[in-house]
């Protein structure tokens, strides 16, 4: 096993750094563990806080990057426990800085806004020495969610087959195919071929210790399944629906949202989802499913704005 030198670092075999990175965004900081394992294999880059509002993942990184011991690892991972600090520090779902969606801006600009900076440094600096993406993340504040993931299912085959086989190790009940091209993730593999996945677990702004070991365990799977890192305790894991198709459903208009349905929730073609009313208390649209699905998350707050989200949930027929 030879050093490994990243982000300015240089790390020797069997060695841990926990390091705070400059990215290319000025002033702009983040905590990382690099840890360079005993023999040669992949590089596995895990992140958490892309959104600063999502706090499970953070918890859960942190603790794996302080139990797992270098001499036992094959290949070398990086661990990211909080992307997005300014977020973070703000309890903010987006970089305060420029309000940028870090899940929905890449490839960045290295000469742009903070939240640009920040997605070409990973594009630049990480991406390149990486071979799989673990990316965390939970339902927001008025999203309450069932644990679920998207793999990328338009980037090709061969990122799309050892994404969704990683996915199956997981003990994540739903995986969900996406088209997405510029977030993290999906970024990475539609345009650098680089397979990964984003999971999604708790929701709210809580960071239940349930959630957390549930995260734990998720990476450890993940980990051993790519032969970067033993796990012995797994046990068993859920059984997967795998959902080829996903309808997002949005407001057509502004006004106060009484959702009907719950996460995990099986509806049938024509069940109603939720309606709206305006500050009267009159009915100004109801949405019904399409087609009968699974709510894998929705909209929890009163307050909602025209093309706002409302509901996600993944169509049966389309299920394998």
């Amino acid at each position: 096993m030879e050093h490994w030198t990243i982000c300015g670092y240089c790390v020797a075999p069997k060695e841990k750094k926990q390091v705070t990175l400059r990215s290319h965004a000025p002033g702009y900081e983040m905590p990382v563990t690099l840890i360079n394992g005993a023999k040669p294999g992949k590089t596995v880059l895990i992140t958490a806080a892309i959104h600063g509002d999502e706090y499970p993942g953070i918890a859960a990184s942190i603790q794996v990057a302080k139990e797992i011991v270098p001499a036992d690892v094959t290949g070398r991972i990086l661990i990211f426990p909080c992307v997005n600090t300014g977020g973070f520090r703000e309890r903010a779902r987006d970089v305060p800085e420029d309000g940028a969606n870090l899940n929905a801006n890449y490839p960045g600009n290295p000469a742009g806004t903070v939240g640009e900076r920040i997605a070409d440094f990973f594009v630049r600096e990480v991406f390149p020495q990486t071979d799989f993406v673990i990316d965390l993340h939970s339902g927001g504040a008025m999203e309450p969610l069932t644990p679920c993931l998207f793999f990328p299912a338009a980037a090709g085959a061969r990122v799309r087959n050892e994404a969704e086989e990683a996915a199956r190790a997981t003990d994540i009940p739903y995986l969900i195919a996406s088209a997405a091209s510029t977030g993290e993730y999906s970024y990475a593999a539609s345009a650098m071929g680089i397979p990964g996945l984003l999971l999604e677990r708790g929701h709210g702004g809580l960071c239940k210790d349930t959630w957390v070991k549930a995260y734990d365990k998720d990476i450890r799977l993940l980990l051993r399944h790519l032969d970067v890192y033993p796990f012995n305790d797994g046990g068993n894991i859920c059984s997967k629906k795998v959902y080829r198709k996903t309808v997002y459903l949005s407001a057509e208009q502004n006004g106060l949202w009484y959702p009907y349905i719950s996460a995990d929730r099986h509806v049938l073609k024509g069940d109603a989802l939720g309606r709206m009313e305006d500050f009267w208390g009159n009915i100004i649209a109801e949405y019904r499913a399409e087609a009968e699905g699974t709510v894998f998350y929705y909209t929890g707050s009163l307050a909602v704005k025209q093309n706002q989200p409302l509901v996600a949930y993944g169509l049966e027929e389309y299920v394998e």
